[in-house]
């Protein structure tokens, strides 16, 4: 009965609010977040590729810090998506408007640099 009460308290500190939504939005905002994860655990992989297969072509102090890019990048987007899961979760249990993703224009400066250097570094 005691952790029922506790598992509540838990809940309504980090969620808020004490309508539950509809089901379908709810189980639709854990498949987003899961699949942020996979984005981050996709870039987290490239680092480690980059590490491993190109560490004859490129010289350590170019590798290095496309590396460092990489693993910072699947880490804010982890963290990203995380916080994107709470604000809508809080929001669709307010019924306010859900909040716009950052992690969106994010990722695509990250892919942006990313596709800009290795132009630069094939031509």
């Amino acid at each position: 009965m005691r952790s029922s009460n506790s598992r509540r308290d838990v809940r309504s500190l980090l969620l808020g609010g004490d309508v539950e939504p509809d089901p379908r939005f709810t189980l639709a905002n854990e498949r987003t977040f899961l699949a942020w994860i996979r984005t981050a655990l996709a870039v987290v992989a490239a680092a480690v590729a980059t590490e491993t297969l190109m560490a004859e072509q490129w010289p350590s102090g170019v590798r290095q810090p496309v590396v460092v890019l990489l693993l910072l990048a699947g880490t804010a987007v982890s963290i990203g998506a995380a916080v994107r899961w709470l604000t809508v979760e809080r929001a669709l249990r307010r019924g306010r408007p859900l909040p716009l993703s950052p992690l969106v224009p994010m990722l695509a400066l990250v892919v942006l640099a990313g596709a800009g250097s290795f132009l630069v570094l094939m031509l």
